[in-house]
């Protein structure tokens, strides 16, 4: 089969289209056919050797992938070939694996793909609405009639978010870069979209909140932003910080002053006894139409390095999907 494999860590050019064997099944596992594979800003930092996951060398990148069931090992009873399936970083904490033509997983980290959800959408459970999910409710302790800023929302994780917050009855902002973001944010429930590009941006957000600020920020961005968003809060409000590239010097006594939590989240830091119930109710939110994975980019899996750029660019939104 096709297979991207990394054999030193690095930038984007050390993503390689090779051919490898064919995995086999043993013991409680399942071979998928991969016929979308998601992108997430996650699989650049391990590729880069930088992450706080550093697989063995060489390896396959990704985690998350819809596809069709190819083959079931011994004791395998709940899948038969040619299940419509999908697995996810959540469901098995494998970051690795997907960016092929096939992958072996275990049973148990498997989950039926409902009728008339693509193979694509598929690719975004896993960590997108995952992430959005823990970090608006598991640690931000959203609740109905809050109101929410996603600093970055244009992106697989903020359009998640975005749907996930409305469907639980909160006001969303939402902020953008470009007239494509803004548009799809928008389209996608945010009851105010504004250009983070923009001098003065964070005033619209106070004056829709009646100046008092959201209750509750997540951000993609902390080392350009947090600060920013202490500023902007509202008193005891809460920061989930989501995403960062760096440092940022912050004063310590915004957050005493309005008693704020700031805390970050990383996904595989959840337990099974979390995500098993985040992972249901996401499930259920699709079987109800609420939720509906943003697909912005399908790319052929010989491009991987591109969806590598591609997913940390400016104005990426939506999810980018390799497609074997």
């Amino acid at each position: 089969m096709k297979a991207i494999r990394v054999h030193a860590f690095g930038g984007p050019d050390v993503l390689r289209l090779e051919d490898v064997s064919d995995p086999v099944p043993g013991s409680g596992e399942v071979v998928i056919d991969v016929r979308a594979a998601g992108i997430n800003p996650a699989d650049t930092y391990m590729r880069n050797g930088t992450y706080a996951i550093v697989p063995p060398l060489p390896y396959t990148p990704g985690g998350d992938a819809g596809g069709v069931v190819a083959a079931v090992g011994p004791g395998v009873a709940e899948f038969s070939v040619g299940d419509r399936v999908f697995v996810g970083t959540a469901l098995s904490f494998d970051l690795t694996g997907c960016y092929a033509e096939k992958v072996l997983r275990r049973a148990s980290e498997v989950l039926p793909l409902p009728d008339g959800v693509s193979f694509a959408a598929a690719a975004a459970f896993g960590v997108s609405y995952t992430t959005a999910h823990y970090a608006l409710f598991e640690r931000g302790g959203a609740r109905a009639g809050e109101t929410v800023f996603i600093h970055g929302a244009s992106g697989s994780v903020g359009t998640s978010a975005i749907q996930l917050a409305r469907r639980a009855g909160l006001k969303v902002i939402g902020s953008a870069g470009t007239a494509t973001g803004l548009a799809l944010i928008a389209e996608e429930g945010a009851q105010l979209a504004v250009d983070h590009t923009r001098t003065g941006y964070l005033d619209e957000v106070r004056d829709f909140t009646g100046g008092a600020g959201p209750d509750l920020v997540l951000e993609m961005l902390a080392n350009v932003n947090l600060a920013a968003d202490m500023d902007l809060v509202a008193k005891y409000g809460r920061i989930i910080v989501i995403g960062n590239r760096g440092e940022i010097t912050v004063n310590p006594r915004v957050a005493m002053m309005k008693e704020l939590d700031i805390r970050g989240i990383a996904l595989w830091n959840a337990t099974p006894a979390q995500v098993k119930p985040m992972m249901q109710d996401i499930m259920a939110g699709v079987a109800e139409g609420a939720l509906r994975p943003v697909i912005g980019r399908e790319m052929p899996l010989a491009d991987a390095a591109a969806g590598h750029v591609a997913v940390l660019a400016p104005g990426a939104h939506g999810k980018i999907v390799l497609v074997p």
